[in-house]
């Protein structure tokens, strides 16, 4: 455990040192928003840069760490929200519609598309933590995945999918944006038929085989 610094209070062990520094880090976004730095989280702390370095590795592994500490409370939310609906892929397409409307009101998830992170979200909408809470989104759902004929794979693919897509509108949400009532009506008219073929129709469609690029 690194304990120089921390203003006289060093941290027991290495778990409360990072629960401090996510602390320090929400704090400073309600300070700051989306210009805070880690530099901003090590002077709160009384630390050295070098000190917040030795537990994550750089700005966007700080703030990605801080968005997922943030993302039971969202998960809650959004689960309680969408628990009226019924039908899978009403709820696939009503969950994209409300993450998107609710995320600048979500200000330690929605610092990942501000300016000066926003490379973590849009380069790395695949990666195994935004994989993880996409999965997370999809397990708090009332849906039979098991029941729909899911294995773990198709729900891999799923969530990828909704991902993609999420990024999508994130990077460009329109010319002019649509108002909550429209981009809901979007959803619901277009994702989900696209889900529905998955999710609310039973199997997914089995893949096809991959094949070797040249003629024949």
């Amino acid at each position: 455990m690194r304990t120089h610094g921390w203003r006289g209070d060093p941290p027991r062990d290495d778990a409360e040192a990072r629960a401090r520094i996510i602390a320090a880090a929400k704090r400073c976004i309600d300070r700051f928003g989306p210009k805070a730095r880690l530099a901003d989280v090590a002077t709160d702390l009384g630390v050295t840069r070098q000190t917040v370095y030795g537990y994550y590795a750089g700005t966007e592994d700080l703030f990605v760490a801080t968005a997922m500490s943030a993302a039971d409370g969202f998960l809650d939310r959004l689960s309680i929200h969408v628990e009226p609906l019924t039908e899978p892929a009403e709820i696939l397409a009503e969950a994209m519609a409300y993450t998107f409307i609710r995320l600048p009101d979500e200000p330690y998830l929605a610092i990942l598309l501000a300016s000066g992170h926003a490379a973590t979200f849009t380069q790395g909408i695949t990666s195994p933590t935004a994989r993880a809470f996409g999965r997370a989104i999809l397990g708090r759902f009332p849906i039979d995945w098991d029941g729909l004929g899911y294995t773990d794979a198709d729900t891999d693919d799923l969530t990828e999918l909704m991902l993609r897509l999420f990024q999508s509108f994130v990077v460009d949400p329109g010319s002019p944006p649509r108002t909550p009532e429209q981009l809901r009506a979007y959803f619901q008219r277009w994702l989900a038929p696209l889900f529905l073929q998955g999710a609310g129709g039973g199997r997914p469609p089995e893949r096809a085989p991959s094949s070797s690029c040249g003629g024949s």
